[in-house]
């Protein structure tokens, strides 16, 4: 059995002591942690040395709440982030038609684009989009992934041309092709998806952009039954090697979690249905979280989820012990979460096993007392302060906008909480994500929310210790002690001893999933 030591860095434990002269690796888990001494005489003369140069090793980053196979499918479609205005997207799409030499009726999809960069301040509607690919079925996807556009010939495919499709009507009750949330998702999900091979071959390039970001826990965050046949081609050809949490809707969670509990794989890396999924509204920069008061436009967002279809995957979750996740960003979708489990609980008579809210982002300071007594983990979308920061501010004021994702609110309470990115919506960048937990400021240099800053300490638990707590995997992952899995990240420095505005310049230099090497840079 190979062992290695590591030793010539910060190696930070995030235990007691925060640091370590040494760590011993032995067969995929830790051996020791400690003294350089003690840890050269255990490893003994044979053991592969790893002398960090300076560099710091610390445990592998835990992502708490993504779409990793969509990810895969975003590098199939046409990149609209950096559109300006409906010219440049109708542009970007023409041109992918020609370059790639897509054939007439082949599907066109785009993804990427925030009405709120673009010039005309809105989605292009479907006739922007017929002009750009006349002979081309057209969809492109908002940032978020709750909204998008369908052109005509798409609505044609699908059969909502006509009727009532619950997509957008302008004032003369015309089609626009703009759709949010349900009505949009729901035709989302009928659209054929790519080729096997060019998604297998987008997913090799989506966990390599993972493990380049220091993770080597990833989440699949809904599980849909169409992705089902695509995850057991990937295990059974042996291509994963991240370890995977997925998480399915109630009403296919008893037969996709007997699929994938049958365990055929060729890969190294783990897959499993660790719980269910549901989502109770839209997103903050969208206008559809679900808030208590109004947008400064107008409106309190989109409620997704009836209160009795909320309590039945409660009830659904308590009976089978299994854990569930629930999309909330607006406090409203929150209220409506808090009320719900606690009735769920009350009738059940136990504990829902570690339930987490999504996002949470503008969970209410008065709701966090209910968090903690009901053991909620809220997992934070934090880099939206950065990456929307402004469009928060001019969507609910500066006050309300300065306590988006209240982490420092939720650390003074004592409550356990985790980090994410939501990828596709932003890459899995953890670095970037810790730096934002810090330093809270938006992309024009404006601190929003000084007091919902955290510690540097505090950020990276929340990618690690508690990220692995949140999956049940707290035994193995997220901190260097003997006995838990040897996955590590090595960094170009030591975060710890880095001043906060300093935290996005760290580079990661190696990602190692039970004592092997992922990712290099």
């Amino acid at each position: 059995m190979e062992t290695t030591l590591y030793f010539g860095g910060p190696i930070v434990t995030l235990e007691e002591p925060r640091y370590a002269q040494a760590l011993v690796e032995r067969g995929g888990r830790i051996a020791y942690v400690g003294d350089r001494e003690e840890a050269e005489r255990l490893a003994g003369p044979g053991a592969r040395r790893v002398d960090l140069e300076g560099r710091a090793l610390l445990p592998a980053f835990v992502d708490p709440h993504s779409h990793l196979l969509a990810c895969a499918y975003a590098r199939l479609q046409v990149p609209l982030g950096e559109c300006a205005g409906w010219g440049e997207i109708a542009d970007w799409l023409s041109r992918h038609v020609q370059e790639r030499g897509v054939q007439p009726g082949e599907w066109v999809k785009g993804t990427g684009y925030d009405q709120n960069a673009l010039a005309e301040g809105a989605a292009p509607d479907r006739f922007c989009l017929d002009r750009a690919c006349p002979n081309n079925p057209v969809v492109i996807q908002h940032a978020s992934g709750h909204a998008g556009v369908f052109n005509t010939l798409a609505l044609e495919r699908l059969g909502a041309l006509n009727g009532d499709c619950g997509l957008e009507r302008d004032g003369q009750g015309e089609l626009t092709g703009r759709g949010e949330e349900n009505p949009f998702l729901d035709l989302l999900g009928r659209i054929p998806m790519d080729g096997l091979e060019d998604v297998l071959r987008a997913f090799q390039g989506a966990q390599e952009e993972y493990a380049s970001h220091g993770i080597a826990t990833a989440q699949e965050g809904l599980l849909q039954p169409v992705m089902a046949p695509v995850y057991r081609e990937i295990l059974r050809r042996g291509l994963l090697y991240l370890d995977v949490n997925a998480y399915v809707p109630p009403a296919d969670y008893d037969r996709l979690r007997g699929q994938f509990a049958q365990g055929v794989s060729a890969s190294p890396g783990i897959f499993r249905a660790a719980g269910m999924k549901i989502f109770l509204d839209g997103s903050p920069q969208g206008g559809t979280a679900w808030v208590r008061e109004p947008y400064a436009g107008g409106g309190c967002g989109t409620s997704t989820m009836t209160d009795g279809q909320v309590l039945s995957a409660f009830r659904q979750a308590l009976d089978r012990d299994a854990q569930l996740l629930a999309h909330c960003n607006g406090d409203r979708a929150a209220e409506q979460y808090l009320t719900l489990l606690a009735q769920a609980e009350r009738e059940a008579g136990k504990k829902l096993c570690r339930p987490v809210m999504i996002h949470a982002q503008l969970l209410g300071l008065d709701q966090l007392e209910r968090v903690k007594a009901l053991g909620v983990i809220p997992s934070f979308f934090v880099a939206h302060v950065y990456h929307w920061g402004e469009i928060h501010v001019k969507n609910f004021g500066l006050d309300r906008a300065g306590r988006i994702s209240p982490a420092g609110s939720a650390l003074a309470w004592g409550i356990p909480f985790t980090f994410h990115q939501d990828s596709p919506v932003i890459p899995p960048d953890m670095l970037e994500t810790i730096w934002c937990a810090c330093v809270r400021r938006t992309k024009t240099g404006r601190v929003l929310g000084a007091e919902e800053r955290i510690p540097v300490e505090a950020a990276l638990r929340a990618v690690t210790q508690t990220a692995a707590l949140q999956y049940g995997l707290e035994r193995e992952l997220g901190t260097l002690r003997p006995g838990k899995r040897a996955d590590f990240v090595l960094l170009s420095g030591d975060p710890l001893r880095t001043p906060p505005e300093e935290l996005k310049k760290l580079q990661v230099e190696r990602t190692i999933q039970r004592g092997r090497t992922i990712w290099s840079r």
